[in-house]
């Protein structure tokens, strides 16, 4: 089994890379993510890889770091989820999107992945939503000692997200503003978590 590659960029294409190691050209698939984190070819480069060995052909795929690698395995649990349409959710969407996701259960971001339509988008919420936080570190945070639960079952939040939304912004980016808010100390009525999810987006724009 192949876990790294470490070697000179020769040829750069669309979905994959062939990589110069010690003479021999490795054909390694990779996200968009990662092979516009390589460099120019002729230049060194290392690759984690994961090799699929099938009865009729042996694949490599290339990950720039291991956050990308974990979830490339683990989307792949996920019914209907296979090798190519992990590597389009992980070009589509970095790791910790897909996590920030997956914990406001917002299919949108996922649907953006080429080969993933509303029911398989749907799944995959369903099926990761307990699985996020074993993947790594990319996980959404979730409250330390001392500070406010964040649940997304959470009457107070959940009013306070649909808020925001309805005022144009992402499931996943109201989700993330609302979550940030519920840690600041002082209330965490509705208006309050509303006011404070407004100047987080309005501070991340």
């Amino acid at each position: 089994m192949i876990g790294k590659l470490k070697g000179r960029v020769d040829t750069l294409g669309t979905d994959s890379v062939i990589l110069d190691v010690g003479g021999v050209g490795y054909h390694v698939f990779c996200s968009a993510n990662t092979l516009r984190a390589l460099p120019e070819p002729g230049l060194a480069a290392t690759l984690l890889t994961d090799m699929h060995v099938r009865e009729d052909h042996i694949h490599l795929f290339g990950f720039a770091n291991d956050s990308e690698r974990r979830w490339f395995r683990a989307l792949q649990d996920v019914q209907g989820v296979g090798a190519k349409v992990a590597l389009s959710l992980l070009s589509s969407a970095t790791p910790h999107t897909l996590s920030q996701a997956i914990a406001a259960q917002d299919p949108a971001p996922l649907t953006e992945a080429a080969g993933v339509g509303p029911k398989l988008a749907k799944r995959i919420l369903v099926e990761m939503k307990d699985r996020v936080a074993k993947i790594g570190a990319d996980a959404p945070r979730t409250a330390g000692p001392g500070e406010a639960p964040i649940a997304a079952e959470d009457t107070n939040h959940q009013d306070a997200i649909s808020a925001l939304v309805n005022l144009g912004y992402g499931r996943s980016e109201a989700f993330a503003a609302v979550a940030a808010a519920a840690r600041a100390p002082g209330d965490h009525e509705v208006e309050d978590l509303i006011r404070g999810g407004l100047k987080e987006l309005a501070g991340s724009r």
